[in-house]
Order: structure tokens, then sequence, then C-alpha cells
């Protein structure tokens, strides 16, 4: 009989229970019993919704406090040893540990107390997607022993409720390719030996725990590896082998591709493989999988909410039950992290587009109709899903919301010239230092400042009726008045209206889009505590009216010095949006692109002379596969340009991107052709800088001097110490001074201590070169 699992579920819960809770912890509102009471009662829920949706094995150690990678350090022992103060009086790391090495803090985080923390761990993308994880740091002699027990704990929890479970790991390689070598120089392939005993205690120990099926993430298995790591594969799990679990291990993201024989040939009892990303892979794994061996099949999109195709995905299906029978398994594509929880909760839906969508929730039914479909193929039940599949799939195509002739002319008629600006960086930059005539060393912020609850209250009562419009713009203005005279005060010099009419970056200008849907509580996780709630791109994208001109217009009448406009980039808006299925990424992007363009040049035309446009996620959009990067690159950088070329020479054009690896897509990162772009780079130490400094990036930089996702505050002189880095690598008249990223999440306290100090740091590098 086919057996239906699940690789993951969302943590956070249906209302952020996670989120809220943390943040609870975090300011010392509830202690650490308290915080754990709701980890386990949001476990034991979402255990048993799988089990009701028809879930036959459900995972366990898809929860984390904070981020599953950072739990498999705890548990690895891989703890820094600037953090060694914050274990146990056994010297076993702590929930404050887990947190420091997260935030750079655990608790009561508020006050002139964050200086005397330490730096957090390097936060970065996981693979393609808007979860980010932290990065593992080893040592040359890093060593490693089991020393976190959630894992143990969580099974026993479960084990208790009676149910079936499938404990979850990321597996060894994938571990150590996520992590960076810290201090001197080495190979971390070579701590491989060292690690593989964890492991084995790891499986050793659930086994005795009566556990007969472990999961083992290996998405690294899409990638492009080198020699060495595909070996290490063969020698790792013909070392695990002997351990008395049955081993499934878990790829997905992309397809298997040139790892596929290495996959199949591995000592382990069962592979999933991504049908949804890859659905190609599939008779080249019936081909060369051995059917004593569990075949688990993706078919249910664990990174979009449209709902799954189910005739198609059974044809799928029964194509591999003849070869595998029994030993065919059905779950989603990847983890359900990356989905909202349960659509029953969005009431506010139409009813055709609820029709067409599915969270996590009904992503579990789905999985457990598919294991039906093969197992009771005439039952009721399966006949009624399989027929509602049908008519969904036949009305969402034909249906007048999605397809929009005005928008596909306007795609039509867009021309080369359309993607240039007038005169080459060289030429522009000089213009633009005339006009806007900024110090060396020019400080300003990437957009966002404190969302305070007086904020959150003006906008939810706006939403519910309570203001009116002019109140609510009353408001509004208020908050931003507050926002430049704080500036002001501080010294910076180019100056953000914060941002305060603003819900998300994505979802502001969603709403002002046609071919966007929104939720109420499509909640995911971004990482930590911090959620989303992503836009759903439903039909073809075109801008009404104008977005953002009153509200920046408004705020540079209150200020003689210069005030960015600020967007977000098409691209962006695209991979932090739910995309179509039904049309490609690059024709979305084109026409989120021609959107923006209009906002861009209407700002231009109200007398902005800077406007940032946000391309946070550019790399995040990289297929894994470096063969399919080319064809990516170009529409990205295209449709960049498409939005950002309609203005003049005089007018600058800033863009930023968060955490990400540059190396590999400096050169298109270049044909931007942004005036000048801003990074995240402070908890790299400046090393991401090294891609522009080898590639000799011909732009103006900023480089993030203090890192806005921990409540620390860097004094001064590490500020100095990091722009100093940045000046060695790029000359110091194309460097500008700002933060890692916007101010939204963090408190006002926080943020004004920080910016006293990073103004207080350009004053001091332009003292010493003059």
């Amino acid at each position: 009989m086919a057996l239906a699992h699940n690789l993951g579920f969302p943590r956070i819960g249906a209302d952020r229970e996670l989120k809220k809770a943390l943040e609870a912890y975090w300011k010392g509102d509830i202690d650490q019993a308290a915080l754990q009471a709701v980890g386990r009662e949001l476990r034991a829920k979402h255990w048993q919704l799988q089990k009701d949706a028809g879930i036959d094995l459900v995972p366990v150690g898809d929860f984390a406090w904070y981020d599953q990678v950072l739990t498999h350090s705890l548990t690895f022992g891989a703890i820094p040893e600037r953090f060694a103060n914050t274990r146990d009086n056994n010297g076993r790391p702590t929930l404050d540990t887990l947190f420091g090495m997260a935030r750079g803090a655990s608790h009561s985080c508020c006050g002139a107390e964050h200086s005397q923390g330490q730096y957090a761990q390097e936060l970065t993308k996981w693979f393609d997607t808007n979860y980010h994880y932290l990065v593992p740091e080893f040592s040359l002699d890093q060593r490693f022993e089991l020393s976190w027990s959630a894992l143990f704990e969580e099974v026993d929890e479960a084990l208790a409720l009676g149910h079936r479970v499938k404990p979850v790991i990321i597996g060894p390689l994938t571990y150590l390719w996520l992590g960076k070598a810290k201090g001197n120089a080495f190979d971390k392939l070579e701590l491989l030996e060292n690690l593989l005993p964890v492991y084995a205690q790891i499986l050793s120990r659930l086994a005795e725990q009566g556990v007969e099926w472990v999961q083992i993430d290996e998405p690294i298995l899409s990638l492009d590896l080198p020699q060495a790591w595909k070996s290490a594969f063969e020698r790792a799990y013909h070392i695990l082998q002997y351990s008395p679990l049955k081993k499934l291990v878990a790829t997905y993201f992309s397809g298997l591709e040139d790892n596929l024989g290495l996959a199949v040939s591995l000592p382990v009892e069962g592979l999933h493989v991504d049908l949804v990303r890859a659905p190609d892979q599939l008779h080249g794994i019936l081909d060369r999988l051995p059917t004593y061996k569990v075949l688990s099949l993706g078919l249910v999109n664990g990174r979009n909410v449209w709902r799954c195709d189910l005739e198609n995905a059974l044809a799928q299906l029964q194509l591999a039950e003849e070869r595998f029978g029994d030993n065919l398994w059905v779950a989603g594509s990847c983890s359900l992290l990356h989905s909202p929880v349960d659509l029953d909760r969005e009431t506010k839906l139409d009813a055709e587009l609820k029709s067409w969508l599915a969270f996590a929730k009904q992503k579990c039914s789905e999985i457990a109709v598919l294991r039906d479909a093969l197992n009771i193929p005439q039952a009721p039940q399966v006949q009624q899903a399989l027929a509602e599949s049908r008519t969904v799939e036949q009305r969402r195509a034909h249906s007048p919301r999605i397809h929009k002739p005005a928008v596909q002319a306007r795609l039509d008629a867009i021309t080369a010239a359309d993607s240039q600006r007038q005169s080459p960086f060289a030429e522009r930059i000089e213009v633009q230092r005339a006009r806007l005539n900024l110090p060396a060393f020019p400080t300003t912020t990437i957009g966002s400042f404190p969302q305070t609850a007086s904020i959150r209250l003006a906008r939810q009562s706006f939403k519910q009726g309570k203001l009116s419009a002019s109140e609510y713009t009353d408001a509004m203005h208020s908050e931003i008045r507050n926002a430049v005279e704080t500036q002001e005060r501080l010294g910076l010099d180019v100056l953000v209206h914060g941002e305060a009419e603003r819900n998300d970056m994505v979802e502001y200008f969603a709403e002002q889009l046609d071919g966007y849907a929104f939720t109420q509580y499509g909640w995911v996780q971004s990482y930590g505590s911090r959620c989303v709630k992503p836009a759903i791109i439903v039909g073809d994208l075109s801008r009404p009216k104008a977005m953002t001109v009153d509200w920046i217009t408004y705020a540079q009448g209150l200020t003689d010095k210069v005030m960015k406009g600020m967007l977000t980039g098409p691209v962006t808006m695209l991979m932090w949006s739910f995309p179509r299925e039904d049309v490609s990424r690059k024709v979305q992007a084109q026409q989120l692109a021609l959107a923006l363009r209009d906002e861009v040049v209407d700002l231009e035309n109200a007398g902005i002379k800077i406007v940032q446009i946000d391309e946070a996620a550019f790399r995040e959009g990289l297929p894994l596969r470096r063969a399919q990067w080319q064809e990516y690159l170009d529409w990205a950088v295209e449709a960049f340009r498409l939005c950002a070329s309609g203005v003049g020479d005089a007018t600058q054009i800033h863009t930023h991107m968060c955490y990400s690896e540059f190396n590999d897509v400096i050169k298109s990162i270049a044909a931007m052709d942004a005036d000048v772009i801003t990074i995240e780079t402070s908890r790299s130490d400046m090393e991401l800088l090294e891609a522009f400094e080898a590639f000799d990036y011909p732009n103006d930089i900023g480089p993030g001097v203090y890192d806005i996702h921990s409540p620390r505050v860097p004094d001064t002189a590490q500020m100095v110490t990091l722009l100093s880095k940045a000046a060695q690598r790029i000359p110091a008249e194309r460097l500008w001074v700002n933060p890692d990223c916007g101010l939204k999440t963090r408190a006002w306290a926080e943020t004004e201590a920080a910016l006293i100090n990073m103004v207080a740091a350009a004053r001091k590098l332009r003292a010493e070169a003059a």
C-alpha cells in the first residue's frame, strides 16, 4: 500500500503564536517555561492536524525556535567560543545560547547594554527560497559532540500522543556545505570524519526510542557538486548504513541530474525527489532506483499556494506504481515550511479564487488523496476529489481575471532602448554629484524606520473603518515628520520618509497593482520571529495610479536635504510573492517592471532626486543549477533596467541587496547599472566586498556597517573598523555609509543609538581623509 508522509510543517502557527511568544520572551514579558509551553502546544497541534488530514508518518524535528540549521549547530556542539558564557553550569548550550547565536542577544533586549553583546552568526538564504538560516561557523580544530537533546524530547512528545513519527534531520554533507570555515584556511569537508560519529549517536538514540524511519535532508544533491563532495557522500552513507534505522534521503528544490547515479546507489532504504521543480527526472529515477527501496515522490508544491492538479500528479504516481508497487510514498515537493498554514481561515477571499488555492493543511489532504487514489481508486471521496480538481483547473485556465490584453500589448511594444540609461555611469555620476552636493562617505538608511505599535494601530483602525482616510493620512504624516526630524537631528545626509504607511515592502505595492490577491492569515516564516505574508499573483499586472509620490513629496517638503524615493524592484516583487504557474517568471517580471517604471518617472517628475529600487531577492531567484543561470540573469537584469531607465542622467538610481554570495553574479549586478548599490555585509566582516573588489565594480557602493537583524548596537570604533576594511577594497570616493537593511523591525532607542554611532564613524573617516 502506498504511504502518505510530509517533509515538514510550518512552525509559526496559524496565528503566528511562535512569533508572538519569542518576542515576548526576548522582551522579558514571559519566562522560558511559558515559551516552552507555547512550543509544545504548537507541535502537538500541528502533528494532530497532519494526522487528521491523512498523513501516515508525521515529521518530528521540523520545529525550531529560530532556524533548523541553527538547531543542528547546537545539537552538534558547533557553538562559537564567543557564546561560551551562555552555556549552563554543565557546559551545555541553553535557549539563550541559541538566541545569542541568532541575534547577538537573547532576551530583555533594550537599552545601552546591547553594545556589550556578541555579534550574531551570519544570516543567508536557504537555497533559492526567502527563508534565512544561520550559517554554521567551523574552525580548523572544530570538535563535534551531541550537545542538544531537543530532537529526542520532541520524539518522546509525539510518541506519547500516539503518532507514527519520522524524525527529520539535515544530512551531514548538507550541514557542512552550508557552513563557513573561520580563521585559518582549511577545507570544511575535512570535518566530516569528526561529524559522522555524532550522526551515528543520533540515529542509535532514535532507534532506542522506537523510531523506524528517519528523514535525512540532503538538498545539496540538487546542486552542482565538486567530485570530492560526491565521493564524500558515498563514504559517509556507507558508514551510516550500519545505524539501526531505515533512512530516507530527501532531495528537493531541483533535479538530481548528474547526481542521479550517486543518489540511487547510496546505501539507504529510500529516496525522496521533487517532481514539482523537476518533473522530467522521473523516468531516469524509475530506470535506476532499485525497486527494493522506497521511492517518495514530491508531487504537491510545498512552495506555492495553488491547488495541486491531482490528475496530472496521479498519472506520475501510476507510472511509478508499475515499478515500485507498495514501495511508493507520496509527499509534498519539499517541507511545507514555505506555505501558509490553513486556507480555511481565509473567509474574505472570493469563492472562485479560494477554490484555486491550498495552504499547508490542505496540501496534507492533497497528499492523502493521492495516496488513496493509488490504494482505493474507486472510493467515492477519491473520485469526488479528482472531479473537483479537474473542474478547478479548467475554470482557472479560462478565467477573465487572469488575462489582460492591454498589458500584453504593452509588453509586445518593449524595445531595447527602453532598458538603457541616457549616458554611461561615468558621465551620469558627475552630473549627479554636482546636483546632490553630498560630503565624502555620505550617510543614509535603507528605507524603513521602526514600525511602532501606534503605526500598526493606525493602519488597523483605518482598515476597520475606525479612521477616515484623512485621519489616517494625518497619522502617517505625523510619523513621517518624526522620521525626518530624527534624521536631521542625527545628521544623516540623504533622508528617507520612513515607510510608516507600508505594511510590507512587497504587499504595500501589490495592493496598489491590478493582478494581485491578498490573504488575511497567509503568513510564512522568513527567519526567527520575522514573518511575511506574500501576496498572490493571480493575473496580468499593471499600475492604475501612482503609489508613493504623495508620501515622498510630502516628506521632501519637510526638509532641504535630499529625500530618497523608495520602491521594491520587479524581481523582488516576484520572488517574494506567490507567482502564477501558467506563465513564466520572465513575463511576470516584465509586467512588474513596466508598472514600476511609471512610478520611477512620476517620482522624478515630482522633483525627487534619488530613487531606490530594492532588489533584495535578486540572487535568490538563481536556479540551483549553473547551466540555467544565464537565462535567469538575463531577464532579471533586463527587468531591473526596464524599470530604472526611464529617468534622466541627473536622477540617481540606488538598489539594495540582502545577504547573498555575490561572487558568481557580480557581472550581472554590474549590468544592472544602478548608480549606487547598498548591500548587507556587516555579519560577513566585509568579506562580501571581495567580489566587488575582484571584479573592479565601477559604480558606488554602500556596504552595511551594522546588523539590523540584531538588537545589539555596535560602537563607533567597530563601524570605523568595518568602513576602513571596505575602503581597502573600494575607492573611498565611491563608498556610502548605511545600515545593513531597513530598520522596520527595530525599536527607536536602539535605532537612534546605532545611527548616532554610524554618523560619527562617517565623520571620523572624513576627518582622516581631509
